[in-house]
Order: C-alpha cells, then structure tokens, then sequence
C-alpha cells in the first residue's frame, strides 16, 4: 500500500516537472517571439527614411479624366518654410494646448492620451476621440493616407518612432508647422499667415496664433472666410485650453476672447495647367455644388476626378488653336466663341473651351458663363417639340404667307413665300414665319413651358411670339443648350451637366461625389421625331457643312439679328449638334457687337465647320454610328403600308390628331374633374371644421351653463345654511 502511494507521489511530481517544462518552453517560445517581433520593428525603425520632412513642397491639385488618369496639375501653392525662431511661441503654445498637451514629455506616442481617449470611445459607443500625438499627425500628413487600417496604424507607429529618433522636439513641431494644411490653399504656417492675415508669421498676435491653431481640426469648415462664427467659437476654445494649460492667464484670456478676427483681402490667384477652361469651369462646379473655395480647389491637394475626356478635349482645344477655322477679325476685336461638349446618357461634360486668345485666370467663360440670345436654335425647343407633343406631325402643313399677329410680322430671311410648308420643310430651312404662325396654334403658354422644362430659363418678358425665333430678353448659354439637345438622342430625358463625379482631400477621403440627376422631358417618340427631323437640317437643311462621313449628325443651326437695322449681318452664331454618344454648343461672335463689329457670314458656314471638325477628330470615342430610332420607324413603316393599300394617309394623320386631341380633352377633364373634387373635399373640411367649432361652441357654452347652475345650487345651499 506504502509503495503504491509512493509511486503515485512519483508519478505526480514526474506529471507537474513536465507541466513545468512545457510552460517554461512557451514562456521562452513567447520571449523569442517578442524579442524577434522588436529587432524587426527596430529594423523598420532603422530603414525608415524620414528625410521628406527636411523638404518643404507645394501640394498641388491633380485633376483626373473619364479614364482616371492624370489630366492636368494645377496649384497656386507657395509653402514658405521657416525656421522655429520666426515662430512667436504663443502660436507654439497654441498648437501644443490645442493638438498634444504632452508633446515635450511623451517619445512620439501619447500612452496616456490613448487610454484616455479609448475610455472616452468605450463610454460614447463610438469613436467621439483620438489619441495622435503632434509627431503622429506629422507622419501620417507627410508619409500616409487617412484611411483606417492597422496596416495604416503599424506604419505611423514606425514613422513616429523614426522621427523622434532623428530629430529634437523643436525640429519635429518646425517640421510640423511647415508642414500642415491651414485651408484656403495654405500649406505651412507662414502661407496660413499671410493667406488669413497678410503678415509675416512673426508678427501674429494671440489672437491671430489661437485662431490658426484651430483651424487645423477642421480647415475647409472652420475657415473664417467661410464661417466666422464657427472660427470664432473654436479661437475661444484654443484660447481656453492656452488657459488650462498655463500659457496664458485669465486677463490674457477675457482681452482676446472679445478681439474679432480681422482677415486680410484674398490674395489674386493665378495658376499654370492643362485645360484652363474646363479647370475654370471646374473650380466654378466645386464651389457652388460642393462647398469649397477656389483658393482649396487649387492648393488643398486634393485630387478631382472628372468627366474630362481627353481626346475630344484635345480635339477641341486644337479646331480653337487654328486661326483658320474662323472668320477673320476686326484688328482691335477678336470674334470670341465657347464650345461645350457632353455625354447626353451621363450628362458629364467631355469637353469644354470658353474662349479664344491668350488666357487670363477666370477670364469670361463663353462656354459656361454666357447669355446671348440663341436665335433659331431654340425652334425645336419652343415650337416643333412642342407642336409633336400636341398632335401634330412631320407632314403638316403650316401656314408660310404674310402674317400679322396682333402687330408682330415676322419675316423669312430669303424674303420669299410659299403659301403652305410641311413641319419638317419648315424646320430643316429654319423658316420664319411658320414657327411663329404655330406657336400662336398650339398656344404661348405651351412653347413657354416646354423651353423651361428644357432647363432653359426665361422671364416674363419672352412670354410672347419672338420666343417662336429665339428672340429672348436675356438669353442663355452654350452649356445650357447641349444639356437641352441632350433630351433628343437620350430618349426624351435629361441628364444634368457636370464636370465632376468625385472629389478626394490629400488624405484620400471623399468630400464630394456626384449624385445622379435626371429628368424627364418628354415621351421618347417625341425626341425620335426631333432626331429624325434634326436630322434632316444636317442632311439637307441649314445645317449640311455639319456632316461627317460615316457618322449620323443631327442639329439645328441659330443666327441672331443686329440690333440696329440697315447693316447686313449678324450678331451671334449658334450652332448645336449632336451623334448617337456625344452633343455640342457652339457660339460665335463679338464680346461688344456695334457698327464696326459684327458677323458677315451665316451660321451655316462657320459654326457648324467648328463642330464638323471637332467631332471628326473625336471619332475613336463615337462608337455608335447612326441613331437608333425605332419609334419613327414603325411610324413611317405603317404609313407606307396604308399608302401601298391606297388608302389615304391624311384620314389616318387626322384621326391621329383628332385621338391625341381627345386624349388631352380627356386629361384636361379629369385634370379639371379632379381639382372640383379637391375643391369640393375642401369645402367639405371646411364645413365639417366649422361644424366642429360650432359643436365645440355650443359644449363650452353648456358647460358654462352647468358652471351657473352648480353656482347657483352653492348659493341656495349657503342660503339654506344661513336660514339654519
């Protein structure tokens, strides 16, 4: 029994001299993986190089195409470094209580803040704040990318502890004022003075220092150039943590707190890129649409990308470049022009040039920024598409004769008069007087409507005739016309124009993105029409020096009068076109027309050669070759069948009109129908609402008289107690 126990004893010890082994093994196994995990991050430390932070650079603005390459590289940036010596230390004590209260204390990861900062999230149940130090930040500006990955992390970690080892607490804050963006352009601290408040970084005040050191959280939104209120309250939250820390006392604090910040104008900007125009256009887009400023645009590094197409770009900005492709100019006046260039499926602009002659920063934009009258080019808008969505059709017959409409007699241009034209005669040899006599059939206010739900803004003033011709009391511009036209070989719907469809900070952080936006026009049969009709001024009309080999071209052709008569010519040329993939504006003329300065030609000769030529030298990005129009097809296909049978198309044309007429009679009616039933289901509430106060009247009133009555019980029953 002893020797049992005993060998059991032995058998133990044996079993727990084995756990130990095994234990002492992983201890030393886990010590070997640690101490090998720390000579290879010390090996990382060691190869790291670091030496960009000894160079002060520009950040530049990349722009990308439709294929996501580089098309242009714009910046205004002027990074200044300066030495520590140039730096108040008030401004240096700003950034240190603001962005790393331990900065001179901690080696380059802020332990303490980190677990403080992990409570707050745990507390919170999200990410509410951080725990980078000052040299954190540097590394992950100069070296990284924002995005949130422990790849990301592992290397700030290696790059903080590289930095800290090569350089001194003064070198790293030198290297980190240089270094960051303030916004508005300015990268480093002597750009952000001088951009904020026109002065050498030396000669800031407390003020001037606690408003800079706050805009770094946030630059684009706290920016005092575009809320004052926001750059104010977060001054006076650096002003407080200076406060906190010992920088300042509370009479520095109550003085400053009440100080208003005073910027200086903003510095004129001036730039060196690729595509000026389109880059113009661009900046124009990221201001208004996406709330950026142009100084960010072109110095924030941020990278754009866009629907630039560099071919037709290209394609454009050569036909320009040629001064044969023009009419010759008087010496002291260049005839100007804009050609704007977009994707009817995308709405995306492909191409845009605003102007000719030597380019100036934000010079006039006459692609975009124009408003002339747009002449007969605004025929298919007001009337013909117009007229289709009323019946009428490509043979009927209109009225071209003499005529006069309450004082308004328009003219033809050749003088001449034919009696009757058909619709598409009328629109392909850009006549006069039938557009005007059809207008006045189908209704001004119908024309009116039709021209502004093609995105074409009108006022009051063109609530008459002249709309028939184009003839507007402002105008419009080129870029608005293509987004119109765009309706045509897009099926009756419209995407809106843009440039950009995505905009990324130096970061790689997405701070705009274009979102879809369409509408609906008209029916698709209807933009068919206007494309087979369009057609026809391109194929035999106005339009013929518009044609490409190979390639359908649709469009319509505009001249505008000059404002004062005995002179033959033209103010304006419009020319616009479009194929199967792409559509463009085209405008001609001169900045300032008078007697002197004008167009001899027509628009038929110039503008349409523009966007001839053009067009050819895009060709490898048209890849559909004719338009598809099913819709007309099966149309013409019925009526030659009928014509074959011989049987008369007039009756089947009238019966048409006459079905489409009793279909907007009927719309009409339950459009009418149903604004009697509103009406009536108003008078109804109106009159169950007055019901209902009367009845609420009538229970207050009753409770009042119960009140009486109660009262007067009360009373009899205080008599009574008296009388007792």
């Amino acid at each position: 029994m002893e020797r049992r126990k005993q060998q059991t004893r032995l058998s133990s010890s044996k079993e727990r001299f084995k756990s130990k082994k095994r234990i002492n093994r992983l201890v030393v196994v886990f010590l070997g993986i640690i101490l090998f995990g720390l000579l290879v991050f010390s090996i990382l430390i060691a190869f790291s190089d670091v030496s960009k932070l000894d160079i002060v650079e520009p950040r530049p603005t990349f722009i990308y195409d439709i294929n996501g390459e580089v098309a242009s590289k714009v910046s205004n940036s002027k990074i200044e470094g300066v030495s520590l010596d140039q730096i108040p230390t008030e401004l240096i004590e700003a950034f240190v209580a603001t962005e790393d209260q331990r900065f001179y204390k901690h080696s380059g990861i802020n332990y303490f803040g980190i677990t403080k900062a992990l409570m707050k999230n745990l507390v919170k149940g999200k990410v509410v704040a951080g725990g980078s130090t000052i040299t954190q930040q540097l590394s992950k500006n100069v070296f990284l990318t924002e995005e949130r990955t422990y790849t990301r992390k592992f290397k700030e970690l290696i790059f903080t502890k590289k930095i800290e080892r090569k350089y001194s607490k003064d070198e790293i804050m030198e290297r980190y004022l240089n270094q960051i963006y303030f916004g508005e352009g300015a990268w480093g601290i002597q750009r952000a003075a001088h951009v904020y408040f026109g002065k050498d970084v030396s000669e800031l005040t407390l003020n001037e220092s606690a408003t800079l050191a706050g805009l770094v959280k946030a630059p684009s939104n706290l920016s005092p150039y575009k809320s004052m209120e926001k750059a104010v309250e977060r001054r006076n939250i650096v002003l407080s943590l200076m406060k906190s820390e010992g920088y300042i006392n509370q009479k520095d604090l109550e003085k400053t707190i009440v100080q208003p910040i005073a910027l200086t104008d903003k510095e004129t900007i001036d730039y060196k890129g690729k595509y000026p125009y389109y880059v113009d256009y661009l900046i124009e887009e990221a201001v208004n649409k996406y709330g950026l400023t142009e100084s960010e645009v072109l110095s924030g590094g941020f990278h754009i990308y866009t629907e630039l197409n560099p071919v037709i770009q290209d394609a454009t900005e050569e036909v320009y470049q040629n001064e044969s492709n023009f009419p010759v100019s008087k010496p002291d006046q260049l005839i100007q022009s804009g050609s704007v260039f977009l994707n009817p499926k995308t709405g995306g602009i492909s191409a845009l040039v605003g102007g000719r002659g030597d380019y100036t920063y934000k010079r006039f934009n006459n692609a975009t920024n124009l408003v002339r009258q747009p002449g007969s080019a605004l025929k298919p808008l007001a009337v013909y598409t117009s007229a289709l969505e009323q019946g009428y059709d490509f043979d009927d017959m209109l009225v071209d004769e003499p005529i006069n409409i309450d004082g308004y007699q328009p003219q033809n241009i050749d003088k001449r008069y034919r009696g009757q034209v058909t619709l598409y005669d009328a629109l392909i040899n850009s006549y006069n007087i039938p557009p005007v006599w059809l207008l006045n059939e189908i209704g001004i206010e119908q024309g009116f409507s039709t021209v502004e739900r093609f995105g074409i803004p009108l006022e009051k003033e063109d609530h008459n005739l002249g709309l028939a011709l184009g003839g507007l009391h402002q105008g419009t511009s080129p870029l608005l016309m293509a987004q119109a036209f765009s309706v045509y070989p897009n099926d009756g719907i419209m995407m809106q124009a843009h440039a950009i469809s995505e905009i990324k900070d130096a970061g790689g952080i997405v701070v705009g993105k274009w979102s879809e936006k369409s509408a609906q026009v008209t029916e698709p049969e209807i933009a068919q029409k206007m494309t087979y009709m369009l057609k026809g001024v391109v194929d035999n009309g106005t339009a013929k020096n518009a044609q490409i080999a190979g390639i359908d071209v649709a469009g319509k052709t505009g001249t505008t009068q000059l404002p004062f008569p005995g002179v033959a010519g033209s103010k304006d040329h419009w020319f616009v076109g479009y194929t199967p993939d792409i559509v463009g504006a085209i405008w001609l003329g001169y900045d300032k027309t008078d007697q002197d300065h004008y167009l001899t030609a027509t628009s038929g000769v110039t503008v349409t050669t523009i966007f001839q030529q053009i067009v050819t030298k895009s060709m490898s990005e048209l890849p559909n070759k004719e338009f598809n129009l099913p819709l007309v097809e099966k149309k013409k296909k019925k009526r030659s069948g009928m014509i074959d049978n011989g049987q008369k198309i007039d009756k089947e044309k009238k019966k048409d009109k006459e079905d489409k007429k009793d279909k907007r009679k009927d719309r009409e009616k339950e459009n009418k129908k149903d604004k009697e039933d509103k009406k009536d289901k108003r008078k109804d509430r109106e009159k169950e609402n007055k019901k209902d106060k009367e009845d609420k009247r009538d229970k207050e009133k009753n409770l009042d008289k119960g009140k009486d009555k109660d009262k007067d019980k009360d009373k009899d029953k205080d008599k009574d107690k008296d009388k007792d």
